[in-house]
């Protein structure tokens, strides 16, 4: 039994002629006959009958027709799946990312991306970077996002670099400086990310190299609290710019600082997991969105 004789056979059953059935699948009338013959020769049982010059199906053709109509179905679905991932149409993503990118930016992102592929799936975990970096060696992930460093033998990397921006209250009395600098900042109420992140060290260091008074009344694990701090006017943040954008809305006000202190992100591949075309097309999407925070003039905007 063949896919050819399944297909023959199914035009019969819907046509209902055997001269139907060859127009339907553009071939001669005794072409449809002999595959006819020689499937119910392969099945041992017969599939139609002539009554009064009328070909009917007998009641085994009938039951024989559901399981037959469900395979071909199933095999149109393969096909067509096959079509859509090589049109890059359809996938399953899963993306484990530290949650400052996690909360707002990935889910913009991959609101983009499903507009113009609506029917791929994905998984969104948010872990702190210490456990994406362990997932590495698991492969439990297609794309992960992680704070660096990231040294691991299992994994190649791609880092993303943005300036931090300095995020203040509306009306505050440096909102139209054009560059916000440690001067600046002698001592306002600051609110700090925590003293384990590299840019809280960043920002004492450029504090003390200005002689500026850094007047810490807060510190938290994620820039978005440091900004929902700002937001609820407890004093001013230096944010990376991914989530500083996401509180703009809100009425902050961004603007540049200096010197310039650069927030890092290391996208992270599984080097023995070939990339899918989905996965290139999230990448680039993801890079795209990624690279407008990352000029100069974003803060300014």
């Amino acid at each position: 039994m063949n896919l050819r004789q399944l297909e023959c056979f199914r035009a019969v059953m819907v046509a209902g002629t055997m001269t139907r059935a060859a127009e339907l699948l553009r071939v001669s009338q005794p072409s449809i006959s002999n595959i006819i013959a020689a499937l119910e020769h392969e099945i041992g049982f017969s599939l139609f009958k002539r009554r009064k010059g009328r070909l009917q199906p007998t009641s085994e053709a009938t039951y024989f027709y559901e399981e037959v109509n469900k395979t071909l179905e199933s095999l149109d679905n393969t096909v067509r799946t096959a079509q859509e991932i090589r049109n890059m149409n359809t996938g399953r993503l899963v993306i484990a990312s530290q949650p400052g990118i996690a909360i707002h930016f990935l889910p913009m992102v991959v609101s983009r991306f499903l507009e113009s592929h609506p029917d791929v799936q994905f998984k969104l975990l948010s872990r702190s970077s210490a456990i994406v970096r362990e997932m590495i060696a698991t492969q439990q992930f297609d794309i992960g996002i992680a704070e660096p460093p990231v040294e691991h033998p299992g994994v190649r990397t791609e880092r993303i670099s943005a300036e931090c921006v300095c995020v203040l209250p509306a009306g505050h009395r440096l909102s139209k400086n054009e560059v916000i600098t440690p001067s600046d900042l002698d001592g306002e109420p600051f609110i700090s990310i925590y003293n384990d992140h590299s840019t809280y060290y960043r920002l004492h260091n450029a504090f003390a190299d200005a002689g500026a008074r850094w007047k810490v009344v807060a510190e938290t694990h994620f820039f978005s609290t440091c900004c929902a701090f700002v937001e609820n006017g407890s004093g001013v943040t230096i944010s990376d710019p991914y989530t500083a954008s996401r509180h703009a809305g809100s009425g902050l006000v961004i603007k540049p600082f200096r010197p310039q202190i650069n927030y890092e992100l290391d996208i992270l591949f599984p080097l023995d997991r070939s990339q899918s075309k989905i996965l290139d097309a999230f990448v680039e999407c993801m890079r795209s969105h990624l690279r407008t925070y990352t000029h100069p003039g974003f803060a300014k905007q």
